[in-house]
């Protein structure tokens, strides 16, 4: 039989969870709802999604790929009702955005595909830089809106800021790592290991702070602007990585595995929300893109 849209809420659930008790408490529904649909996915699709072991649930490769088509699916329905709900003619416009580095592959992709399916007419222009630039071009009216990680916005005074996903930082280790067979990890043992530091927005700044803190200094192997060129330096096993749970994936460019752990004590995390210029008459284009943010935000809360 074809797969539902349940089975594929459910599925994005337990994946993004990571266990299927915590999976039903997000859906408020019961345990045995949530291991049947995903049974009867993997029977569907003749491929195993996930690994069973006693912490609970690890997605395999094939299961991270289905993970992005599910999403798509998810946003196509979404957009195909809304179509419908809004019946609004297409009215043209223009879009100026502003968008981080770290965000502009994770956050501002599928947010910006969903706009342009649903704003055909808008024309949008979209530039990627610092945080410290785009705030200048922001109160300076060049731009109407940014994605933009917002942890450490500079002036909160000119700009109005909205959270719309919220990051912890986990460790990332290449499989087979020593520290891999814990579920949690004490920050002590992160110092004395390899560090592959991505640059880009706060990371750095994040990392350095927390080690520091221990009183130990990062023993940095690599620094690096690229998130693959981490996901493939852990997983050959150059180094282990701190980095925000939102661009984490199991997988290198080259297939190799990637683990995932949490850390123990107080971690910075990252917020990720979208920004413009308090005050300002915002256009009837941003306000729709800022008005679809808010709506996935909201969507993803509901589970």
């Amino acid at each position: 039989m074809a797969f539902t849209i349940r089975q594929l809420q459910y599925f994005i659930a337990v994946a993004e969870e990571g266990t299927v008790t915590g999976a039903a408490q997000s859906l408020s529904i019961s345990q045995s709802a949530v291991t049947d649909a995903i049974k009867e996915l993997e029977a569907d699709l003749g491929v195993a999604l996930f690994e069973r072991h006693r912490r609970g649930l690890s997605i395999t490769h094939k299961g991270h790929q289905f993970y992005r088509h599910a999403n798509r699916i998810l946003a196509d329905v979404s957009d195909a009702r809304r179509s419908f709900s809004e019946e609004a003619a297409a009215v043209p416009g223009v879009l100026q955005l502003g968008v981080t580095s770290l965000v502009a592959g994770y956050v501002l992709s599928d947010l910006l595909a969903r706009y342009r399916r649903a704003h055909p007419a808008v024309s949008v222009s979209a530039i990627e830089d610092n945080g410290d630039y785009l705030e200048h071009l922001l109160i300076g009216g060049e731009l109407d809106v940014a994605v933009m990680v917002i942890s450490n916005l500079r002036d909160r005074v000119a700009l109005q800021a909205e959270i719309f996903e919220t990051s912890p930082y986990r460790l990332w280790l290449p499989l087979g790592h020593r520290l891999a067979g814990a579920d949690i990890i004490n920050v002590g043992d992160i110092v004395p290991e390899p560090l592959i530091m991505l640059t880009v927005d706060e990371t750095e700044e994040n990392t350095g702070k927390l080690l520091g803190a221990l009183g130990g200094k990062p023993h940095v192997a690599f620094r690096t602007r690229s998130v693959e060129a981490v996901r493939s330096l852990v997983a050959t096993g150059a180094g282990i990585a701190l980095l925000p749970d939102l661009v984490y994936r199991p997988w290198s460019l080259e297939g190799d595995r990637i683990e995932s752990r949490d850390i123990s004590g107080a971690l910075p995390v990252v917020q990720v929300g979208m920004v413009w210029r308090r005050g300002s008459a915002l256009t009837q284009a941003a306000r729709d893109f800022i008005g679809l943010a808010q709506a996935q935000h909201l969507a993803r809360g509901k589970g």
